[in-house]
């Protein structure tokens, strides 16, 4: 029996025909222009980067050297383009706009602007938000060499503890077998935290890249001096890149800011990396209990540290 296609494959599909309809990348020529796709891709790439080379270009665009040596052949006779032998080898030419280019590439940037403000002119605020957030991250996705910039914040906007507890359960459920007990217990944590929040003595971080929560710690207030190091997590995509230690910096630093003397948390003996990450900071471990009501037999461990 042959297989059926990968759903999201055909999901992926049926978007690419949905999107191209949507531009009209079909038609012949682009927005209505004597120009085809790639001829404007090119007159666009030159105007980001003048003096690439045919080959960069190439490279750039992902288009046969064949096909786009003949393209800009044709760009060149009919004056868009003008090329210059490279100063450091003789065999290279550096491609750049001419005069009548650049008014082209200008006219055509207009006519894009105004196609993309017709397609979001139903959009409210915030649907455009969504769909900036969106875009980014379907091109993080299929792109996960190009990481989006990282931002790191200190306030909390509505929805952002209800994206935190989510992330806690879809992380530990895939990664430590975790059930629903345990994002119950999340959620009691989290709202013990806001029914006492104070910006001042407690504060929680949260990155976010491409518009989505990628990672969050917190600094949580206790009696006498003391405070707690809270849901510290980072989707697997983004650890390996510095933002933990970043994350644990801000943490510690608020800390001691706010005054605190000592710091403890709670984590489990299945996280072993963050351990190692927390008794290289100086905790060490003051006790344990052990825990089967998340799904899984684990132990609980309490770790301290003199602030």
């Amino acid at each position: 029996m042959t297989k059926g296609p990968n759903t999201a494959v055909v999901a992926l599909r049926k978007f690419s025909r949905f999107y191209t309809n949507l531009l009209g990348l079909l038609n012949k020529h682009l927005l209505n222009s004597p120009f085809s796709l790639t001829e404007a891709r090119i007159l666009y790439e030159l105007a980001e980067t003048p003096h690439s080379t045919a080959k960069q270009l190439a490279t750039k665009l992902e288009v046969d050297p064949g096909y786009l040596s003949r393209t800009l052949k044709k760009l060149l006779q009919q004056g868009y383009l003008q090329r210059q032998p490279s100063a450091t080898d003789r065999r290279e030419y550096h491609l750049a706009l001419t005069a009548k280019g650049s008014r082209t590439m200008a006219q055509l940037s207009k006519l894009s602007d105004a196609q993309g403000s017709g397609l979001l002119a139903h959009l409210g605020e915030a649907e455009q938000q969504q769909l900036v957030a969106s875009m980014q991250q379907v091109q993080f996705l299929l792109s996960p060499q190009q990481k989006p910039e990282i931002t790191v914040r200190d306030t909390l906007h509505p929805g952002d503890v209800g994206a935190l507890i989510a992330l806690h359960g879809e992380i530990y459920a895939r990664e430590c077998g975790y059930n629903h007990i345990f994002e119950a217990y999340v959620c009691k944590t989290f709202f013990n935290f806001l029914l006492q929040y104070n910006p001042e003595k407690s504060r929680i971080f949260i990155a976010e890249a491409a518009g989505q929560v990628v990672g969050c710690i917190a600094v949580m207030e206790h009696p006498d001096g003391l405070c707690q190091l809270r849901w510290f997590l980072l989707r697997p995509t983004f650890r390996g890149v510095g933002l933990g230690g970043q994350l644990l910096k801000k943490a510690l630093q608020f800390a001691r800011n706010a005054g605190y003397r000592n710091m403890f948390l709670e984590t489990t003996d299945d996280q072993q990396a963050a351990i190692a990450i927390y008794e290289k900071l100086g905790f060490h471990k003051t006790g344990s209990t052990p825990n089967d009501t998340w799904g899984v037999q684990h132990t609980e461990m309490r770790y301290e540290m003199a602030l």
